[in-house]
This record gives C-alpha cells, sequence and structure tokens, in this order.
C-alpha cells in the first residue's frame, strides 16, 4: 500500500470515522447465530467515536496488510470461512457476536479455498466476496480476502500473521460448534487456543457433540463462563467460552442445493 494511501485510511480509521454509528483451514469455518437482535452500542465504542460505514478494500472498509494501526486498541472477532455463499445465518451469528463479546468488529475472513473441502462447487473468491458484502450489510461487519495477501492457508498460521500485523488489536477466533468438534484435525490446532480467545456458537445437532469433543474436553478448564463472555479478549489463553445462543436455519450447502436445482 502506498504511503498515501495509508494516510487517506487513517483519516477514516475504523471506529474513528465519520460514517454513521452504529465459523481453518477455511475448514467450513462458519458458525450461525440468533434470529437478528438488536445491537446496542457498547459502552467501550464511545472512545472510539462514530462508526464508518463500509469503504477501503474495492471502496469497502476492510483490514489489509498494512492497516494494524487503523486497528490498534480494538476488540475485533474473526469468522473465517469459505463464505461459499454467505447467507443469514453468518450475519445473525455476527451480530450476536458484536453485542454478547463487545466486540467492536467482526470480520468475515473469507479463504481462497479450504484445504478440507473439495474445490468442486466452488464459487471465485471475487463472487464469494461481493456476495459476503452484500449479505453483511452492517458498519461493523467487513468482509476481508487478507488471507490471500498474508499468503497463509491454515488458520494457525494466518493468526500467527495478523498477531504480527495488528499488534495492538485484541481478537477472538468466532466458530461454530460444528468446528469445535472437527477442530483437531485443523494443522496446529492448539496454537490456535494458545494465541487467541475462542467463542464458540451453537449450531443445530452439533452442540451435544462437540462439547464431549477432544478440544472442549482438553481445554474444559480454560472455558469462560457466560457471565465472563464480554472480558473474554483479555483473559490469558488459552480462554474459550461456549455461547448458546438462538439457533438459525441457514445453509451454505442447502443454498447451493437449491441453486443448482433451479438452474
Amino acid at each position: 500500500m502506498a504511503r498515501r494511501g495509508l494516510k487517506d485510511q487513517a483519516l477514516s480509521r475504523p471506529g474513528r470515522g465519520r460514517g454513521p454509528a452504529g465459523g481453518g483451514e477455511g475448514e467450513g469455518r462458519s458458525g450461525h447465530g440468533s434470529p437478528d437482535p438488536c445491537i446496542t452500542p457498547n459502552p467501550s465504542h464511545a472512545s472510539h467515536g462514530p462508526i464508518p460505514s463500509p469503504g477501503a478494500e474495492e471502496g469497502h472498509h476492510a483490514p489489509q496488510l498494512y492497516s494494524g494501526p487503523l486497528y490498534a486498541g480494538l476488540t475485533v472477532g474473526i469468522l473465517g470461512g469459505s463464505f461459499n455463499p454467505a447467507h443469514a445465518g453468518h450475519r445473525h451469528i455476527s451480530l450476536f457476536a458484536l453485542k454478547a463479546l463487545g466486540l467492536d468488529r467482526v470480520w468475515w475472513m473469507v479463504s481462497p479455498q479450504n484445504p478440507l473441502k473439495s474445490t468442486s462447487g466452488m464459487g471465485s473468491l471475487p463472487e464469494r466476496l461481493a456476495e459476503a458484502r452484500a449479505v453483511a450489510a452492517h458498519p461493523r461487519i467487513e468482509v476481508t480476502a487478507i488471507e490471500t495477501a498474508l499468503g497463509t492457508r491454515y488458520t494457525a498460521d494466518t493468526l500467527a500473521k495478523l498477531q504480527r500485523r495488528f499488534p495492538k488489536t485484541r481478537f477472538v477466533w468466532l466458530m461454530g460448534a460444528d468446528n469445535l468438534r472437527q477442530i483437531p484435525r485443523w494443522k496446529h490446532w492448539n496454537r490456535i487456543f494458545d494465541s487467541v480467545a475462542v467463542a464458540v456458537f451453537a449450531r443445530p445437532t452439533y452442540s451435544l457433540g462437540a462439547l464431549s469433543g477432544k478440544a472442549a474436553q482438553r481445554y474444559t478448564r480454560r472455558r469462560v463462563s457466560v457471565s465472563g463472555v464480554k472480558g473474554l479478549a483479555r483473559r490469558r489463553r488459552p480462554a474459550w467460552a461456549f455461547l448458546r445462543n438462538p439457533l438459525h436455519p441457514a445453509s451454505a450447502t442447502a443454498i447451493r442445493q437449491a441453486r443448482a436445482a433451479g438452474s
């Protein structure tokens, strides 16, 4: 990024701009959450000023390689996945996370390709980004393909590089119960819990199995009660929480199947 571009971005720093206030491996990293809850302003946002409307990456605000200073002091939830396609469930869980965890932002980190999924039926990255932006439609949900710029493929590697580039940003990894169950299949999965706080959201049929799975059992003593989740990002790692959010039926698989049947 040119120095001038960085200066221009600094004028519209997330949480300090002039705009309106307001689930590894790409491995099916998505979550589904509540019916669209009403998000009330987080008291911590007052110090950051008005919240900008979407706009930096292709005309949209989004984290980029050199935008670390713009997010200094913010708490950001990362919802990673293929977003093939993005849907209402992703938006609902993001809104729930903003309120329940006291986040300043949620990033939808659209992965180039999920190592645990077939490339068959996978939309192009530009298509998935564009649809994700249309679905997100919220000034505190930012859609990014920063993994492509970082040159990473696995969640643990992505988080390590993000923390080097955003050293003053507090991150929370957001994922559905389905991914908590399968996360031991992810490369260096322990590093994820050791590096960032993790918030797990209930999903239909997966929750019970996830809480009895290898990851939940290994870190059972590091689980944070629901009453303490707003301070989750500040806790010493490992630190994770399971949120029993209202469920949402949206499914990317079902959407793809319906589209294929209609084509």
